[in-house]
C-alpha cells in the first residue's frame, strides 16, 4: 500500500526542512514507545518518513516517482538497504536528527532500532507520571498566599523494600536472559530484510537484576498503594486557573527511577464584595444625595481592613475612586493593584424637611414641573 510521507508528518510539500524537522519532533515525542499511549508501529514509520524527507537527494526522487519510490523502481529509489544493512537496524541513517537536541525527551531511539549512538536507560528504570489534582481556596488565601496540606492517595514507594521488589535478605544476581542489560534483541524476517528491535527483558522487567524472593508485600513491583499528607505553599497573589508544581510528589518511579510531580490546578472561591481583574479589586458603594452634594468621608471595606474615603462634593453616581497599594500581590514581588471603587448614590423616595431645605437652598422648589411632565429635583 502507498504512503504519503508528506501526511505522515503532516507537513505540505512545500515545508521547508525547518518544518519537516520540527514536524518530526513533535510526533516522535507523541508516540515514541517509552511514553505512554505511545505507538512502536506509528513511530517507526514516523522516522521512515523523515528519512526520507529530510535528505535533499531523496526527497526529489520521492517527489519525482511517488508510490514507485517504496518498491525502490525508479532510479536511484529508497534504498531499504539504507535500513537494513546486513539484516539490522545498524545501518539506520541519522545523520539528519540531532539526537543529543532531543535528548532523554525519547529515553533513548537505539533501545528501540538499536543503531549506534542510542543511550540505554539505567536498569531499566523509568521516571513516574505526572499527578494532577484540583484544590479550591479562599479569595484571601489566593490574595495573601497561604500554607495548605492535602491528603493524597497515591502509589508510593513500598516502605518494606523500599522500592527494590526484593524481600529482605534475599539475593539478587544479575539476570540469565538479558546478562544485566535489562534489553532482549528481538529478529523479524520481513520481505524487506532482517530487521532488529531492542525491547525490554521479559525476566526482569527491565532492571538487569532478579531477586530471588520477591517482596510479598508489593509482589515484587516495589510500589504499593498508600496515603500522602502533602504540606504546601501558596504564593500570594495566584489566580483561578493557575497551577503549581510539586517536583517529586507524583507517581514513584519503576525499578527505581524518578518520581513525577504533582500538578496542583488552583481554584477560587469568589468574594462578597470585591472583583478581580488582574491584580486590581473592584467593588462599589453606595452613598447618600447629601453627602454626594455636599462631600464628606466614607468607610470602605478593604481586604487590609477599613480605610476612609474622601468623597468631593458634587460626586456624581458612577465616579470612580482608586485606593492605591491596596489589591492584590504581584507574584513574587512587593508590589500590588489597587482598588477601584465606583460609587453609586442614592436617591431617596421620601425627603425629609432638612433635605427639602437644602434643595430649596439649591434654587430647586418641590414639584417644580417641566415641559414634558416630570419633576425636576
Amino acid at each position: 500500500m502507498s504512503k504519503d510521507y508528506y501526511q505522515i508528518l503532516g507537513v505540505s510539500r512545500s515545508a521547508t526542512q525547518d518544518d519537516i524537522k520540527k514536524a518530526f519532533r513533535k510526533l516522535a515525542h507523541e508516540y515514541h514507545p517509552d511514553k505512554h499511549g505511545g505507538n512502536e508501529a506509528k513511530f517507526k514509520e514516523i522516522n521512515e518518513a523523515y528519512q526520507v524527507l529530510s535528505n535533499p537527494d531523496k526527497r526529489k526522487q520521492y517527489d519525482q516517482f511517488g508510490t514507485a519510490f517504496e518498491t525502490a523502481g525508479a532510479p536511484g529509489g529508497f534504498n531499504w538497504s539504507d535500513f537494513t544493512s546486513q539484516g539490522s537496524w545498524g545501518g539506520f541513517r541519522t545523520e539528519n536528527i540531532d539526537f543529543e537536541d532531543l535528548g532523554d525527551m525519547f529515553g533513548g531511539l537505539g533501545d528501540i532500532f538499536g543503531f549506534g549512538g542510542g543511550r540505554k536507560r539505567r536498569g531499566g528504570s523509568r521516571r513516574g507520571a505526572d499527578l494532577q489534582i484540583e484544590t479550591t481556596i479562599d479569595f484571601e488565601e489566593a490574595v495573601f498566599g497561604t500554607i495548605k496540606t492535602l491528603r493524597l492517595e497515591k502509589d508510593i514507594i513500598c516502605k518494606v523494600c523500599k522500592g527494590s521488589g526484593a524481600e529482605s535478605g534475599s539475593k539478587i544476581t544479575t539476570c540469565s536472559t538479558c546478562g544485566g542489560s535489562g534489553q532482549v534483541v528481538q529478529v523479524q524476517r520481513t520481505f524487506l530484510g532482517n530487521i532488529q528491535s531492542i525491547t525490554i527483558c521479559p525476566n526482569c522487567a527491565g532492571s538487569g537484576k532478579k531477586a530471588e524472593k520477591i517482596c510479598k508485600h508489593c509482589n515484587g513491583r516495589g510500589i504499593e498503594r498508600g496515603v500522602r499528607n502533602i504540606e504546601f505553599k501558596i504564593p500570594a497573589g495566584i489566580n483561578s486557573g493557575q497551577q503549581i508544581r510539586l517536583a517529586g510528589e507524583g507517581e514513584p518511579g519503576e525499578k527505581e527511577g524518578s518520581s513525577g510531580d504533582l500538578l496542583i490546578l488552583i481554584k477560587v472561591r469568589p468574594h462578597k464584595f470585591f472583583q478581580r481583574e488582574g491584580f486590581d479589586l473592584y467593588t462599589e458603594k453606595e452613598i447618600s444625595l447629601p453627602l454626594a452634594i455636599l462631600g464628606g468621608k466614607v468607610i470602605i471595606k478593604t481586604l487590609d481592613g477599613e480605610v476612609n474615603l474622601k468623597i468631593p462634593a458634587g460626586t456624581q453616581s458612577g465616579t470612580v475612586f482608586k485606593i492605591t497599594g491596596r489589591g492584590v500581590p504581584h507574584l513574587r514581588s512587593t508590589k500590588r493593584g489597587d482598588i477601584l471603587v465606583t460609587i453609586k448614590v442614592k436617591i431617596p423616595t421620601k425627603l425629609s424637611r432638612k433635605e427639602k431645605e437644602l434643595l430649596k437652598e439649591m434654587g430647586v422648589e418641590e414639584g417644580e414641573k417641566i415641559e414634558n411632565g416630570g419633576l425636576f429635583l
